[in-house]
């Protein structure tokens, strides 16, 4: 069987070489969408291929990706961001896979997310379990939301070596992307979900992402990255509740100080109890755990 690599990029002169180096040696044929870069995005492209499709740049980044994903001429294709490349052990294992014959129409694989120089193994982004992997013609994306999976046509299988995703690199970065891209899209989905903003959600979700980031994802076990992003992700809910709450017009509440009082409540009822829980991990002494844990129930 034979592999087409597709990858979508937009000024990506500083990663692209490392992306389309890393799979050289596997794929049959590169397919590079250029989203109307200014840098020297094309001038790299064309050192590994000559299928080099210049695009709108489409804010549903979706949109350019199926249609580089509509270029592939192989069997299979592997979905590729510009930020993205193939590791040594993920090459190897693709090579295999090539020799086989699945029965499967999509494979998932793991990915290493490299944020502010860290790779982050908690906080909701290891194993992040990316479906990049797919028979031609099986796969695309439904091109409604900016975060949205691929949709694939039959059953997918899991491979066990990562990607490395060189995320983040500076909050700066994370900062542009959340306002100019993601949570418009986000905002636009919870609208078309019938969702209505109300004062108890604005201090709620960002709290909820929070505790899943830093509590329930283990967060805390990444250091200070891991408290830092739960922040960030938290900040990035809010801007989401803001976006929902100007595009439905600024919409007033009746009692503002009630809204607040019940869901500060909520909030710190909930941080307490996962702070309680987690502190219990890391407590040798079984006694001061058995209490921890009454603690925890009566709260």
């Amino acid at each position: 069987m034979k592999l087409s690599v597709v990858v979508s990029a937009y000024n990506e002169e500083k990663l692209l070489d490392a992306c389309l180096s890393s799979v050289k040696s596997i794929a049959d044929e590169i397919i590079v969408v250029n989203n109307s870069s200014t840098d020297n995005t094309i001038k790299i492209a064309k050192k590994y291929t000559d299928k080099v499709f210049t695009r709108e740049n489409n804010l549903m980044l979706n949109v350019n990706k199926n249609f580089g994903i509509s270029k592939a001429t192989m069997d299979w294709v592997l979905l590729l961001d510009a930020d993205e490349k193939v590791t040594l052990e993920l090459a190897v294992e693709l090579r295999e896979f090539l020799k086989t014959n699945p029965t499967h129409s999509g494979f998932t694989m793991p990915r290493k997310n490299i944020i502010f120089g860290k790779w982050i193994e908690n906080t909701g982004w290891y194993p992040d379990r990316q479906l990049r992997l797919f028979k031609r013609g099986k796969g695309k994306f439904a091109e409604k939301h900016v975060h949205e999976m691929m949709d694939v046509d039959g059953s997918v299988g899991e491979l066990s070596e990562a990607l490395y995703h060189l995320n983040y690199t500076s909050v700066s970065q994370f900062l542009d992307k959340m306002i100019r891209v993601y949570t418009i899209s986000e905002a636009d989905s919870l609208i078309n979900s019938g969702y209505k903003p109300k004062a108890f959600d604005a201090i709620l979700m960002p709290t909820n992402e929070f505790i899943k980031r830093f509590f329930a994802e283990s967060g805390y076990k990444d250091g200070a990255h891991g408290l830092y992003l739960s922040l960030l992700m938290a900040f990035y809910h809010f801007v989401v509740f803001l976006r929902v709450w100007e595009k439905k017009s600024y919409p007033e509440e009746d009692n503002i100080l009630r809204e607040f009082a019940t869901a500060h409540r909520e909030s710190i009822r909930q941080i307490k109890y996962w702070q309680t829980l987690s502190e219990n991990e890391y407590e040798k002494n079984p006694v001061r755990r058995l209490s921890r844990k009454i603690l925890r129930k009566i709260s």
